[in-house]
């Protein structure tokens, strides 16, 4: 079975988000494919099979599978476009947590078309304001994860998180977001309850991420940077009820997995 590791939100190998990707031609049983992302001990591994005119795609962290995955759904149709002879400027994914999604490609560049999250205000509680070093101006819950506003872009990048207090917090993960000094806004994914301490670059966390700061800065045409050590730069837009997060992504890896 081949096996591509790609490095997405990225131009270069060593930044970004890597992801596993396994193309497949059937499914393989949810224990194998949990246990094959455990192996890799990548933030995803990204599993998808050709159905019809469309490809079904489901996503694996080292510990549990997840609704949506930005950057893994990205790295799929770089290998895709790349490697797998898929000729269209269009790729149709299906997932059953998720529903449709499309990526386009333009020349380098490939855009994700997500759903927008649903997210709304919530009161600060003690746990929250534990669970970094430095207390938050505000919080939202969205349909997975908490996002955090804090007031600027060194307040997100210095910010050292309280793994044990997060884990506790009922969600898949926690955003921390900031008007950026050199983008629109910044942010840091942290999920240690989803096996991820902190995730390089978070595409799903966008769909909550890009409709709150096009409301807040009054624009839909946004540019956005994750803090993360590796770092990744995101082109992003909200359409309505959808959003449409671009990047690039590079090839670290290819192999072969023998079961």
């Amino acid at each position: 079975m081949k096996l591509y590791q790609i490095d997405a939100f990225s131009k270069t190998v060593f930044s970004g988000n890597p992801a596993a990707v396994c193309p497949l031609k059937e499914w393989l049983t949810d224990e194998i494919m949990q246990q094959i992302a455990a192996e890799n001990n990548l933030a995803e591994t990204v599993f998808y099979v050709k159905k019809d005119t469309k490809y079904e795609i489901r996503w694996f962290t080292p510990t549990v599978e997840v609704d949506l995955c930005g950057h893994a759904t990205l790295a799929a149709a770089f290998v895709l476009f790349n490697f797998e002879n898929y000729n269209e400027v269009q790729i149709n994914f299906y997932s059953p947590r998720s529903g449709d999604l499309t990526v386009t490609k333009e020349g380098d560049l490939l855009s994700l078309n997500f759903p927008v999250d649903v997210f709304e205000a919530v009161e600060l509680t003690n746990q929250m304001l534990d669970a970094f070093d430095c207390k938050p101006k505000k919080a939202f819950k969205g349909k997975t994860d908490y996002m955090f506003l804090f007031e600027n872009e060194e307040e997100i990048l210095n910010l050292k998180p309280n793994f044990e207090t997060i884990m506790k917090l009922n969600v898949r993960g926690v955003i921390v977001t900031a008007k950026g000094n050199n983008s629109d806004f910044v942010s840091r994914f942290f999920g240690p309850q989803s096996g991820i301490n902190e995730d390089p670059v978070t595409g799903s966390a966008h769909t909550t991420l890009i409709p709150f700061w096009a409301k807040e800065l009054n624009k839909n045409k946004l540019s956005a940077i994750q803090l993360s050590e590796r770092r990744g730069y995101l082109e992003c837009e909200l359409l309505g009820n959808r959003v449409r997060i671009s990047g690039y992504a590079k090839c670290y890896l290819i192999g072969d997995l023998f079961l």
